[in-house]
């Protein structure tokens, strides 16, 4: 039997995704590439691998026993292939970030960089961007992934879409005013949330404020408050749809790579490139 490691790569981003569709997405393919795949896959093994619905996508017993088996295989080939030709460094990087990014966008970021440098070490602060900028500027921290606000400047990574989010229930949506819970003062994604709320016309009270994304989530799946939060931090099931009781989309913000120019250069360098290849 030759596990093709493409498909075995498909069935892991379905695994984590549980989606043929986001799957799709991580894989750079269609979803009925995914699809094909994930055929091709159960053929070779002579099992189904996924359990399937209209709505809902679940492990097998023979899925969940290719799962462990195909995590090891592509991250023993992985090491393999990335252990030639890449420079043995060595040192200690301070990488700074939200905690929304930290647990959204920097996890392949730091399993990858942990594959390719064994002997060097990252170390994680979390804080808001508006923290972040300075400690930067002071030396304090290498390299941070921030929220681009004005005045900051560093590599651009990607735009990411702001969405609505509220409880399941619906309660906050019929108070009036409407409550909304708020980033910290200063940051760019209370900006563009309090310009959105302006456009929409609708009375509404800033009710609750959070540095943190954990914070604004536990009060609005409390039903107390709708905010909004960057669509890869937003639980699926807490977004409002486009135009919900009125309110307008923010503006996307611009996530940003910035680095202190007296850090390891070299460290630096392989955690930027590690970061400009996250989907």
């Amino acid at each position: 039997m030759q596990l093709d490691h493409t498909l075995l790569r498909t069935f892991i981003a379905c695994v984590d995704a549980m989606s043929f569709n986001r799957a799709a997405q991580h894989v750079h393919r269609s979803p009925a590439t995914v699809s094909t795949h994930i055929s091709r896959l159960e053929q070779e093994v002579g099992e189904a691998l996924f359990l399937r619905d209209t709505r809902n996508l679940a492990l097998t017993r023979a899925g969940e026993k290719l799962d462990g088996y195909a995590r090891r295989i592509l991250r023993l080939h992985d090491q393999a292939a990335e252990s030639f030709g890449r420079p043995a460094i060595r040192g200690t990087i301070t990488i700074g970030a939200p905690d929304d990014y930290i647990s959204q966008f920097l996890p392949p970021v730091f399993r990858r960089f942990g594959l390719l440098y064994p002997q060097a070490e990252i170390r994680v602060f979390c804080a808001q961007s508006t923290a972040l900028v300075p400690l930067i500027a002071a030396g304090e921290i290498d390299l941070a992934v921030v929220t681009r606000s004005k005045g900051v400047g560093g590599r651009l990574i990607r735009r990411e879409p702001m969405v609505w989010i509220a409880a399941r229930d619906g309660a906050a949506l019929e108070k009036d005013p409407l409550p909304v819970a708020l980033f910290e003062p200063g940051s760019e994604a209370r900006r563009v949330t309090l310009a959105a709320l302006a456009q929409s016309n609708l009375p509404y009270r800033a009710a609750y404020e959070s540095f943190s994304l954990a914070g604004l989530l536990t009060i609005v799946e409390a039903g107390l408050a709708v905010a909004a939060v960057s669509k890869m931090s937003a639980p699926p099931e807490l977004i409002l749809p486009p135009g919900a009781v009125g309110l307008k989309a923010p503006e996307s913000l611009d996530i940003a790579l910035i680095r202190n120019p007296t850090a390891n250069q070299q460290l630096s360098d392989a955690v930027e490139e590690l970061v400009m290849q996250v989907p």
